[in-house]
């Protein structure tokens, strides 16, 4: 009971410091490497598609832990299940996701497909880490589902540019719905590594899982990396749920190169996106218990940048889809 109430304490201060912390942040930003910068964009264009999650953007920033604000350390501290002698760090993201049924030309989608749905967030996370082998992530995001996420103002406006078809369902899209999830992920760095012929082989298994209106699910997996000069990190980031990988890395003299492929498997209770609003009639179709990610790719580091390339490979979400779901993730990570 007692860590009970010192975890809804810790959780109850990182929401309440969130506004003041993005003030307090943007000033300490100005400090030079204070910080790094991470942008990834995920979108299934990369693989001539254009439908499920078809688009997701997230903008985050992540500081160093000399630079982490007062309220980080506190909740960090408070939290029973973070070690008390890790490196902190916080976090600060603003994202976009977007979905579509198969067909976007279609005025009035099938009802056994997945319903035209946006979310638009903001995020505030704690991220410790112990000894550089252990990587503890906690995020909270806030946001909103339905018209308000602008996602089909997004989808109209880049569909006009790149002159592909104008989607035409959007009228069938989820219900504004102000949503709340709770992310948590544990990634154990390089629990397994060798070097064969000079090249560096790891492994980093992870555990975690969400709560909220918009997500419930526990997951599992692990990330495996083999390349040369490897960076102290944990993969590259990706929009979740998926891998978790890490916003910052161990900067190197040294120009690093690596190639990994992960594993993540996730036990679904709750996704908005399929199972339509909570508190308003909406289009929704039957999820899928069980989803898993597959993902292979390639990571360039150049002393304190990070450029990555991610294939995800999604299984079926919701009864009756047609194929699982296909989509490229581009991350850059550069200190600010």
């Amino acid at each position: 009971m007692k860590s009970l109430r010192t975890a809804i304490a810790a959780l109850a201060l990182l929401s309440s410091s969130a506004t003041q912390a993005f003030a307090n942040e943007a000033a300490e930003a100005e400090t030079e490497d204070s910080g790094t910068f991470t942008l990834v964009l995920e979108n299934d264009l990369f693989f001539g598609l254009d439908r499920d999650y078809t688009n997701g953007i997230q903008l985050a920033w992540m500081s160093e832990p000399d630079y982490a604000p007062q309220w980080a350390l506190k909740a960090a501290r408070l939290l029973p299940f973070f070690p008390e002698n890790g490196k902190v760090r916080s976090s600060y993201a603003v994202g976009q996701n977007m979905y579509t049924p198969n067909d976007i030309s279609d005025q009035n989608p099938p009802l056994n497909e997945r319903p035209y749905a946006g979310w638009l967030y903001g995020a505030v996370g704690i991220v410790v880490e112990t000894g550089e082998t252990q990587l503890d992530q906690l995020q909270l995001q806030l946001g909103i589902v339905g018209p308000a996420s602008l996602a089909e103002q997004t989808q109209e406006y880049v569909h006009e540019v790149v002159h592909s078809p104008d989607p035409q369902g959007w009228n069938y899209q989820l219900k504004n719905e102000p949503g709340l999830v709770l992310t948590y992920q544990r990634s154990w760095r390089a629990l397994v590594s060798t070097e064969i012929n000079g090249f560096s082989i790891d492994a980093t298994p992870h555990i975690g899982g969400a709560l909220g209106n918009i997500y419930t699910y526990a997951n599992a997996g692990a990330t495996l990396r083999f390349g040369w000069n490897l960076p102290n990190d944990y993969g590259p980031p990706r929009i979740q749920p998926g891998l978790p990988g890490s916003g910052f890395f161990e900067q190197q003299d040294d120009i690093g190169l690596y190639f990994f492929a992960g594993l993540d498997a996730r036990a679904v209770a709750r996704n908005i996106f399929l199972d339509g609003n909570t508190w308003a009639d909406s289009r929704s179709v039957d999820k899928e218990p069980l989803v898993a990610d597959a993902q292979l790719g390639v990571a360039l580091t150049i002393k304190s940048a990070r450029l990555a390339f991610t294939h995800v490979f999604r299984s079926r979400e919701y009864k009756g889809q047609t194929n699982g779901d296909e989509f490229g993730a581009i991350s850059l990570s550069l200190p600010f």
